[in-house]
């Protein structure tokens, strides 16, 4: 039986992206991303929890990074879940979890048609610098793409749909 690794986040970058250059001349972006989930407690009091989540971006999506991801921002990452464990200077072992982005898209609000992606970057930008085949459905300015992410305002709450996960 085939095993997923997938991790599909939406959230904004607490920080601009951190690029830096290997000896190989690859580069590699470190950014850290917040999710927040908003619920109301047993008192009927709104409740916040933020989780932060380290995303790590390769050659082409590092230097597409360094151009979009600025702290604030909001943006759509799909990638793997990676863990890794090294021992410190002191000896001491250190375990880190992170993502690792094989695509990302900028977000942004569009007057009265709520979050899309930038109309720079309509297509997903991933480790493949070749564009995705476009979609045939409604074309326009005003469509949706088929694909694009479900994000809510600041001060809504939006019933998210069921998934369609085989599982």
């Amino acid at each position: 039986m085939a095993s997923i690794n997938k991790v599909i986040l939406i959230g904004h970058l607490g920080k601009d992206a951190e690029v830096r250059h290997l000896e190989n001349g690859a580069a590699v972006a470190k950014v850290s991303l917040a999710t927040t989930e908003k619920y109301k407690d047993k008192s009927d009091q709104w409740q916040e929890q933020t989780e932060w989540h380290d995303i790590v971006l390769w050659r082409y999506l590092a230097e597409r990074a360094e151009q979009q991801m600025k702290k604030g921002k909001l943006v759509y990452v799909e990638g793997k879940l990676t863990h890794r464990k090294w021992v410190d200077k002191e000896g001491n072992n250190r375990y880190n979890t992170e993502v690792v982005a094989q695509n990302f898209r900028m977000l942004e609000k569009r007057e009265s048609t709520g979050y899309f992606p930038s109309t720079d970057d309509e297509l997903a930008i991933s480790n493949n610098p070749k564009p995705a085949p476009m979609s045939t459905q409604a074309s326009g300015p005003a469509a949706e793409p088929a694909s694009a992410p479900v994000a809510q305002t600041e001060n809504a709450v939006v019933e998210e749909p069921a998934d369609d996960l085989p599982f």
